[in-house]
């Protein structure tokens, strides 16, 4: 079906229309259309017409109003104040439109008019290290924004930049070597969420044991470093152990993802190891271009508004003296390969902004070899997150959460809140749908807390707020869900609710109707800038305008039965747009709650 247009859109081109008809000279201005508290559009484009033109904003004003024609979307307009126009439109107008809009499977949501392809990095946890709460912005950011995009029409390209190349697998698969028995009690293909944890706690016993020998034993070390030179080498025993490593640590990485509620595929996990064959032609190409220069024997690239404390510059280091490679070149790689062998028109990063000054630096060097196009590459850098003292969120012994208690915790708290709600409605579930409700409710309302902020910000972790039935929280929207789901089903009837553009509207239906017929151009907009906040934000805003129709516009006992059928079909959209927004962000809406 083909996009619906929005109310806002329409009125925008009736009072273009206008504006061309009454003003000629003023053919291609911008109404500056926008929502408003005093009626349900203003636009104010009059007063800087008026001041461009040298004439009177409310005499400009009048002459567009004169110029508007009789059409059954605009059910008034009038000049207000030193010229703006307050413009309303029909109840019928509303209905009609958000009927187009129930009519679709999209809802009225146009695919992009240029779809193009995207790679998105984002998540990079690290071989044998376990995920904790700094990669969870990073991987619901990074969900979400795919899911929007792939909604959109665009072809997304997940890329997973896992750590699992390096210095520490030197020391790590030296470890294994002299103690084989560590890794034993495995067969390397199990999965789900017990032998994700057995996995990792092998992985944890293992990264400690090597690295308290790596730090105290000079003779270990040495043979460590050696073993480095092996694995990049490609010795066929380092490469099995170091085989052995990351198997074990997908095992625990496909269970915390699965916990996350979060889809991650094999073919996805592309990481530092991938590129390892590339560095020397990224040298090579670097060098010889002039756009990397050597410097005590390291391969730099110099940048003049990067520079240190002492006033000197502060390069970007593709390849240390030693001869070894750092992220830089890696990254330079990865940029390589995504823009050239996977045709990406654009490449999002979303990483801590902590490294923003790296990534300015390799984007910046790739532009320069000419291997990443202007503007094709962008950091969707995150805050921190942050405990109740307003510091980086630890544990009380000062060490950095894990991410499955994390997750436990939130699922703990869910389940109070589960098994509350089902006492006071009276549903009577099983052990089994309060387990699974739970977990819905604990990952989404994690999940939601983190996606309600703008990115670029810090945020506070709190649980009790997180799983609070009241305020911006998933709990709210999902139990708007569930108990519209309830009228629903209590209303009986199995087909479609139908729409009655005849039937009058309240100010709560009204209130509740434009926001539905915004839900488009809300993505589109989210879509651009890459701010699932934004959508975060309309959907609470749906949840609060439903919550106010339903508090004061009886449905079920509604005075007509046009009326109540209207309102069962608002009901009915409201739901669809709750879930399928909620999906974009990754978040799960349970039928009853």
């Amino acid at each position: 079906m083909a996009s619906v247009p929005s109310l806002a859109a329409t009125v925008h081109q009736r009072v273009a229309d206008a504006l061309s008809a009454a003003l000629p000279e003023a053919a291609s201005a911008d109404p500056l259309l926008r929502r408003s508290d005093r009626a349900d559009f203003q636009a104010n484009g009059m007063l800087a017409l008026a001041k461009r033109l040298k004439g009177n904003p409310r005499e400009l004003a009048g002459r567009v109003v004169g110029a508007m024609p009789e059409a059954e979307e605009i059910a008034g307009v009038e000049v207000s104040g030193p010229g703006f126009l307050n413009i309303t439109v029909s109840d019928a107008a509303i209905v009609r439109t958000l009927a187009a809009r129930a009519a679709d499977d999209r809802l009225g949501v146009p695919y992009a008019e240029h779809p193009g392809t995207t790679v998105i990095d984002y998540s990079q946890p690290n071989v044998a290290k376990e995920m904790h709460v700094g990669h969870l912005r990073s991987t619901v950011i990074g969900d979400a924004i795919a899911r929007i995009l792939e909604h959109r029409g665009e072809k997304v390209v997940r890329r997973h930049h896992i750590g699992d190349w390096g210095t520490q697998f030197g020391m790590l698969i030296q470890y294994l070597v002299e103690h084989p028995h560590e890794l034993d009690h495995t067969s390397g293909e199990e999965s789900g969420g017990a032998s994700g944890e057995a996995a990792m706690s092998r992985l944890n016993r293992l990264y400690k044991a090597s690295r308290a020998l790596f730090d105290s034993d000079e003779e270990f070390k040495t043979r460590a470093r050696d073993r480095v030179v092996l694995l990049q080498g490609g010795d066929e025993t380092t490469l099995e152990m170091w085989r052995r490593i990351v198997g074990e640590s997908m095992i625990y990485f496909h269970a915390v993802y699965g916990r996350l509620d979060v889809e991650i595929r094999d073919e996805d996990v592309v990481g530092e190891s991938a590129y390892n064959d590339d560095l020397q032609q990224v040298v090579k190409d670097l060098e010889s271009s002039g756009v990397a220069v050597r410097s005590e024997g390291a391969l730099c690239v110099f940048f003049d508004d990067v520079k240190g404390p002492d006033g000197k510059p502060v390069p970007l280091i593709v390849q240390k003296s030693n001869g070894g490679f750092g992220y830089a070149a890696t990254d330079l790689a990865a940029i390589r390969d995504r823009i050239g062998g996977l045709g990406a028109d654009t490449l999002l990063y979303v990483v801590d902004a902590r490294q923003a000054l790296h990534f300015k630096m390799v984007f910046e060097t790739a532009r320069r070899a000419g291997w990443l196009p202007e503007g094709a590459a962008r950091q969707l850098a995150f805050g921190t997150v942050l405990g109740k003292d307003g510091k980086p969120f630890k544990t009380r012994e000062g060490e950095t959460v894990r991410l499955v208690d994390l997750l436990d915790e939130a699922v703990e708290r869910a389940t109070a809140v589960v098994r509350e709600k089902a006492g006071q409605g009276g549903l009577e579930l099983t052990e089994e749908e309060i387990a699974e409700r739970s977990a819905q409710v604990g990952v989404g309302a994690v999940k939601y807390a983190d996606l309600s902020t703008s990115m670029s910000r810090d945020y506070v972790f709190d649980l009790d707020r997180m799983v609070s039935l009241n305020g911006d929280t998933s709990v709210y929207l999902q139990y708007a869900f569930a108990r519209i789901q309830s009228i629903l089903r209590k209303a009986g009837d199995t087909a479609a609710p139908v729409a009655h553009p005849e039937a009058p509207l309240a100010p709560a239906e009204r209130a509740l109707g434009l926001h539905l017929d915004e839900f488009a151009e809300t993505l589109a907009g989210v879509a651009e800038t890459y701010e699932p906040h934004k959508l975060a934000a309309y959907l609470y805003q749906l949840a609060s305008l439903y919550t106010t129709f339903y508090d004061q516009c009886p449905v079920l006992r509604a005075e007509s039965e046009a009326i109540r059928e209207n309102r069962l079909f608002l009901c009915d959209l409201t739901a669809r747009t709750l879930r399928q927004g909620m999906a974009l962000l990754g978040i799960r809406t349970p039928e009853r709650l």
